[in-house]
């Protein structure tokens, strides 16, 4: 087996504003697995300050090599392969980009992850409509944005601006449209302490909202725990979820915060494998889950999106994202009306 590793930096069309800050550029590495003279392609993607595995560009790259090194020396064994992404649960970008990368050459190299009716072209998947952080005016014109291009969901990134606000923001949606007509989420991104969080909880109630993700920063599991059991708005665990990769640890999470849903994103989320078992374990518990990309690429996203259509899941999921950058990669992921499908011109 050979390897090729390329560094792919992605331009944002608009700047991306979270609690986190503001994003101009994301980094990706794409990875090529060779065998036989079939290509796979797999997506290593990063999100600064929230990846758990990246420190800097340099030790980044080295690991990368290392785990290329040790492909090569598989000797194109694709078995071998999936062994190695097994011991990657520490670094969840490089799983998902090389798990990808394994399952496209162990499909043939035709970009089918996955081969369900979503890579056949028949299944579409119902997505949101994602509104970034910015003053009052930038955040009206992405609403109306997204209203017009027939989304029946809208996620709002909140935070970072005045609450007061966002909630004003939210508010005048919702005089015009009824919870029935536009569902609304809102993305905190732990932006909330845990003194601010049950008020803010309760006017966002007041206005529908659907569910609010991470409201409070990760790690505080008791504090999570009361907030959950007594949230009038439902609560989506998110950066909870990352660095929990043991089964037991996750079975701990679930049982201890009890949320009303968790969102799954497999370059955070211990890759494919790992997120496959964070949506076993919380089936198993009723808890409800989405999936939501983590600003990959093309190659990613559609990765995802077969991901995702081995379920039967019909919540409103976060893969609306290729539109995000100047320079992404062609695709034949197409969105409309709400929804993303996948093209297929030669059937």
């Amino acid at each position: 087996m050979t390897t090729n590793v390329s560094h792919l930096e992605l331009h944002f069309k608009r700047p991306a504003g979270t609690s986190r800050g503001v994003m101009q550029i994301k980094n990706s590495w794409i990875i090529k697995l060779t065998a036989n003279n079939v290509e796979g392609i797999g997506e290593i993607s990063v999100i600064e300050g929230l990846s758990p595995d990246y420190i800097d560009k340099v030790t980044f790259e080295s690991r990368i090599n290392e785990v290329c090194s040790r492909l090569e020396a598989s000797e194109g064994n694709i078995a071998r392969g999936f062994d190695i992404a097994a011991t990657l649960n520490d670094f969840p970008s490089i799983k998902f980009g090389l798990e990808t990368a394994l399952l496209d050459l162990q499909n043939g190299g035709k970009g089918i992850i996955f081969n369900n009716d979503f890579t056949k072209g028949i299944r579409k998947l119902t997505i949101n409509g994602l509104v970034w952080m910015g003053d009052e005016s930038f955040m009206k014109d992405q609403i109306a944005e997204k209203l017009a291009d027939g989304y029946t969901t809208i996620k709002m990134k909140v935070g970072a601006i005045d609450i007061q606000t966002e909630l004003s923001i939210l508010a005048s949606i919702r005089k015009q449209y009824s919870a029935n007509e536009i569902t609304l989420r809102v993305d905190a991104n732990g932006a909330f302490s845990p003194t601010q969080a049950p008020e803010l909880l309760k006017k966002l109630a007041d206005l529908e909202i659907h569910s609010i993700e991470q409201p409070i920063k990760a790690g505080q599991w008791e504090v999570m725990a009361e907030l959950c059991h007594s949230t009038p708005t439902p609560i989506a665990l998110d950066e909870e979820l990352i660095g929990i990769n043991d089964i037991h640890q996750k079975i701990t999470l679930l049982e201890t915060i009890q949320p009303q849903y968790i969102i799954l994103k497999p370059s955070l989320h211990g890759g494919i494998s790992g997120t496959q078992e964070w949506i076993e374990l919380a089936e198993q518990k009723n808890i409800p889950w989405w999936m939501t990309s983590a600003l990959e690429s093309n190659i990613g996203l559609a990765a995802i999106c077969q991901l995702t259509a081995e379920y039967q899941n019909n919540l409103p999921q976060g893969l609306g994202t290729g539109s995000l950058y100047t320079n992404n990669i062609e695709s034949d992921l197409i969105i409309e009306n709400g929804f993303i499908r996948r093209l297929i011109l030669n059937p």
